[in-house]
């Protein structure tokens, strides 16, 4: 798939942003690294999207390396990428379809 052929859930991008206004409030460092983190976890899941297992309601997930978040994802006709806290049970917006 290409790049272009993913969107952001609008509740993944709330989550990312206050995310990054937390760890920025505690250090510049590691809001930058925050940020970084998921755009090469989301290169990663667009090199092989098959590559993790599937988990409830058809999702895939994969944690970042360094952080306490999950970026989980489901192929449709796009894929609709999300971040959250983990572990936590599959947010309510995976199940819209």
């Amino acid at each position: 798939m290409s790049a272009a052929s993913f969107s952001f859930h609008p509740a993944a991008i709330e989550e990312a942003i206050f995310a990054a206004r937390w760890y920025r409030e505690r250090s510049p460092l590691a809001a930058t690294r925050f940020v970084a983190e998921p755009n090469q976890t989301i290169d990663r899941i667009l090199e092989a999207p098959q590559r993790w297992p599937r988990s409830a309601h058809d999702t895939r997930r994969l944690k970042l390396p360094y952080f306490p978040f999950l970026v989980i994802y489901r192929e449709v006709e796009e894929f609709v990428l999300g971040l959250v806290r983990g572990p936590r049970p599959s947010p309510a917006w995976l199940l819209e379809k």
